[in-house]
């Protein structure tokens, strides 16, 4: 059976699970020390408060995960958003990164929110590819901004646009606080586009 849903504190062994490898062996991400499940079920909490956090669950294991968090601390930025997704390596190529993903971007456009940014650490064909599928659009590329694993990093940012840019736009819906109504139709709706076993 497979399954999209909001991610709950209890899932964060299984979701660590899934990080821990990219934080420990890869630069896929700049985070460089594994937190806590403990530490790691309050960052779940915490951003769910905002902006939402997904889990795809397949025959009762988490098959991959993705989640919106803040672009930058000014108000002036409230509009935009970054998006993460990992997938673990048993459930690649199976259509969950596309499925969380667009899932993900419905719930933001709900929210009101109008740019999401993708950050990439060069290269990472897999991942430059599944976006640019999703619709992002290449911008910018950071050189050697970062520093990890023996090498200096570049970093790409890719860029989708959610809603329209009317003036005077209200700010966005924080996720705590939006009508989820919607929510079970679209998570079963895209739970189809998965492959299963």
């Amino acid at each position: 059976m497979v399954q999209i849903r909001l991610a709950h504190t209890t899932d964060a062994p299984a979701i660590l699970g899934i990080y821990a490898p990219y934080i420990e062996q890869t630069s896929i991400t700049f985070e460089t020390e594994t937190p806590t499940v403990e530490a790691f079920a309050e960052r779940i909490e915490s951003y769910l408060q905002n902006w939402p956090w997904l889990v795809c669950e397949i025959d009762g294991r988490i098959a991959g995960y993705a989640y919106a968090s803040r672009y930058r601390e000014r108000v002036a930025y409230q509009w935009s958003v970054e998006c993460s997704v990992y997938i673990h390596d048993d459930f690649l190529r199976a259509g969950v990164a596309g499925a969380l993903y667009q899932t993900l971007f419905e719930i933001l456009k709900a929210q009101g929110y109008r740019n999401v940014y993708a950050v990439i650490n060069l290269p990472n064909d897999r991942s430059v590819a599944l976006h640019e599928r999703m619709g992002f659009q290449w911008f910018a590329t950071y050189e050697q901004v970062g520093y990890k694993l023996g090498q200096w990093k570049n970093v790409g940012w890719w860029r989708l646009i959610l809603n329209e840019f009317g003036m005077e736009p209200l700010a966005p819906v924080p996720f705590s606080r939006l009508e989820k109504s919607f929510l079970d139709p679209l998570f079963s709706n895209k739970a189809k586009l998965i492959k299963e076993g």
